[in-house]
């Protein structure tokens, strides 16, 4: 039986931490929770994540990480030979930033917007504004990313967590037909050609984006 239990919805930003336990080669139990038949909301899952949201990873003891982030340090802390988050304390902490960024305004701020409007008007009119404010906070927070990599192709020069966070922000870009700003763009034709990412995306069903760009 795996020691990891792992809690995802595909295309969701869970797919970032399908790739890192792929990346590690972990062997984990996947559950499939579905946002639109209301998983989330289950008694049985708010008992493992009362966030209500995904991705969440049950740990061998039974406790819970239930953000990102804190999976994503996990993983990289528990894992130290595979040096997915830099040694010296100054470039931990500005990946950290980076990953923030894109967790906290690029998903928190615009996508949030674009994908769930409603949560922000409940009519017609004011979902539309929603959406489009959400684009624009997405079309600069890209903008603005593109100081932020310091990489020619990693973020952070080698492959890291925070490949793995803007990797899910870039597919989405990508599945709205949003065009990404020059190093985003080649950062994930980069990631595409992973066989990690290659594999986590066909098992969530992706295949169209493998047939787009064949590795």
């Amino acid at each position: 039986m795996a020691n990891l239990k792992f809690y995802m919805t595909p295309g969701s930003c869970s797919i970032g931490i399908h790739l890192l336990l792929e990346e590690l080669g972990l062997f984990f139990e996947a559950h499939v929770i579905d946002l639109l038949r209301g998983d989330h909301l289950r008694p049985e899952y708010l008992a493992i994540n009362p966030r209500g949201s995904v991705p969440a990873l049950q740990l061998a003891d039974g406790s819970a990480l239930t953000d990102f982030i804190s999976i994503a340090r996990s993983l990289a802390d528990t894992h130290p030979k595979r040096q997915l988050l830099p040694e010296s304390p100054e470039d931990r902490a500005r990946a950290l930033r980076v990953m923030e960024y894109v967790i906290g305004v690029i998903h928190g701020e615009g996508f949030t917007r674009v994908f769930t409007s409603e949560r922000y008007a409940p009519d017609p009119e004011g979902k539309k504004a929603a959406e489009g404010e959400g684009q624009r906070i997405v079309r600069t927070g890209f903008e603005r990313l593109e100081a932020m990599i310091t990489g020619p192709i990693y973020a952070m020069g080698s492959f890291s967590i925070v490949d793995a966070a803007l990797f899910y922000v870039e597919f989405w870009a990508a599945r709205i037909g949003m065009e990404l700003p020059t190093r985003c763009q080649r950062h994930y034709q980069a990631m595409l050609q992973r066989p990690s990412v290659r594999q986590v995306l066909a098992e969530e069903g992706y295949h169209s984006v493998l047939r787009q760009y064949p590795s």
